[in-house]
């Protein structure tokens, strides 16, 4: 079940809030708790049973870190916090790696080892993540243990963030597990930030995804630079409009539930440097690897060196996070190199030219990067961007004109909502209406009705296409 379905929007939702707020706010968090695993199991009712053993063992391991750190034995602790990282990264490897290493053996020595062919747990990359830090953030000091396992496995099996995140570290939700405050205004930003996820990814992504889908299938060899160009960027835009408005929904949800979320997104295509954008793009997942693995490697305290070793490092995780195939290894190794660049060389003379330039820079390698992730056969992602650059058949074909002339409006509005203009008009208006009561409904009355013509499309565009593909939702 995803959200942007009309069984989530019109059934599982309205149920699952109608009976939240009628329990006494003791019982609210075993509401969500069980709707989680419900809403999990709709996808994977046998996988369930895997976030349930999650759970169990990062409870468990918790509070055994937790009484050994009151007696003052951090070794029997820190070995506890061990036995946690294994377990949780041997679930995550068996089901997400498993076929990846057969398959690699056998091209290796020739072996004919049979594959597993596992289905891979929805959200096992995102929960596991979560339940790992939980576990060392308690061994450091900096989240308290959680001594209501309901409680811990509402912040395990949250469904609003569960299937694609973002990335909840239990620390930065901890107070909200027991102690949280809903309240009208919260929900109705809550709604306001659902509603624009959903026609984010619904009349964006989707949209501009049916392009991408065409474009990718057509013979390389023939294909024109001008229309390789085309494809490339449609799917640049509908990866962002995707996931972000993915998680626009995640946490305008959670607003509704009375959670607050750690934004995931912050304009990224707006970047100058590569460096930049990844301060930008998936904000959680960066974070993560930043605090779990970078800075206990050593970060930059131990010299240039070890600085550029721990990033390499983490590029290679970070690419291999997101899928068991070789164009991810490819794809986090392509970012680790571009950002060692920048490290040493490239970051003061960016700093030093014209944003614009860095902004062509940035989007240039940025959009290069999505055709590496998009194709898991590495000889297409090859073929793809030899056309890019000249290697199909021209510049441009009555076919490339024919697209651009039906897609060309929906580009001009994709690269308008991608920045932040909408959002600084909207606050200029609302500025210019605060101290003018007419002009301040009039707002109100303005962004209300927007609101109600993005949901109406939407629900129209799902009840009439079978097109709503989610890209994250396989990892």
């Amino acid at each position: 079940m995803v959200f942007s379905s009309l069984l989530f929007l019109f059934r599982f939702l309205p149920i699952v809030l109608v009976l939240y707020f009628i329990m006494p706010k003791r019982f609210r968090n075993l509401v969500l708790f069980l709707s989680s695993l419900f809403f999990y199991a709709w996808g994977e009712p046998v996988y369930v049973v895997i976030m349930l053993f999650s759970t169990v063992v990062d409870y468990t391991h918790g509070r055994m870190v937790n009484s050994f750190l009151l007696k003052d034995d951090r070794k029997k602790a820190k070995r506890v916090v061990a036995s946690s990282m294994i377990i949780n990264l041997c679930l995550l490897g068996f089901f997400k790696y498993s076929d990846f290493l057969i398959q690699n053996i056998n091209s290796v020595f020739g072996t004919s080892i049979g594959l597993l062919e596992l289905s891979l747990p929805i959200g096992i990359s995102f929960y596991t993540f979560q339940t790992m830090s939980y576990t060392v953030d308690v061994y450091r000091g900096h989240a308290k243990v959680q001594k209501n396992i309901i409680s811990f496995g509402t912040y395990v099996a949250l469904f609003p963030q569960l299937i694609a995140g973002p990335i909840v570290q239990y620390k930065t939700i901890a107070e909200q597990l027991n102690h949280r405050r809903e309240s009208f205004d919260q929900f109705s930003d809550g709604v306001v930030r659902f509603v624009t996820g959903l026609g984010k990814k619904v009349l964006l992504a989707n949209s501009i995804g049916a392009l991408w889908d065409q474009i990718s299938i057509m013979n390389t060899a023939t294909l024109p630079v001008a229309t390789a160009w085309m494809g490339a960027l449609a799917y640049t835009f509908q990866i962002y409009f995707d996931f972000s408005g993915y998680s626009d929904m995640a946490i305008g949800l959670g607003k509704m539930f009375g959670f607050e979320f750690l934004e995931n997104f912050n304009y990224p295509y707006l970047s100058k440097s590569i460096t930049e954008f990844w301060r930008r793009w998936h904000i959680s997942l960066g974070s993560w690897f930043k605090e779990y693995v970078y800075i206990p490697l050593g970060g930059n305290r131990r010299g240039r060196k070890i600085q550029l070793r721990n990033i390499a490092i983490v590029w290679l995780l970070t690419g291999l996070w997101h899928g068991a195939s070789w164009n991810f290894v490819l794809w986090g190794a392509y970012f680790g190199v571009l950002l060692l660049i920048e490290k040493v060389v490239l970051l003061n003379w960016l700093g030093k030219t014209k944003a614009v330039v860095g902004h062509i820079y940035t989007m240039f390698f940025v959009i290069i990067s999505w055709v590496i992730f998009a194709f898991e056969d590495m000889s297409k992602a090859g073929s793809y961007l030899i056309a890019m650059f000249g290697g199909g058949q021209g510049m441009i074909n009555t076919e490339t004109l024919y697209l651009l002339s039906n897609y060309g409006v929906l580009f001009i509005i994709l690269i308008f909502s991608c920045t932040n203009l909408p959002k600084r008009m909207a606050a200029g208006i609302r500025s210019f209406s605060e101290n003018r009561l007419a002009a301040s409904y009039g707002y109100i009355i303005l962004e209300n009705v927007f609101l109600v013509i993005v949901c109406i499309l939407s629900i129209a565009y799902l009840v009439d296409s079978s097109y709503n593909p989610f890209l994250y939702f396989r990892f």
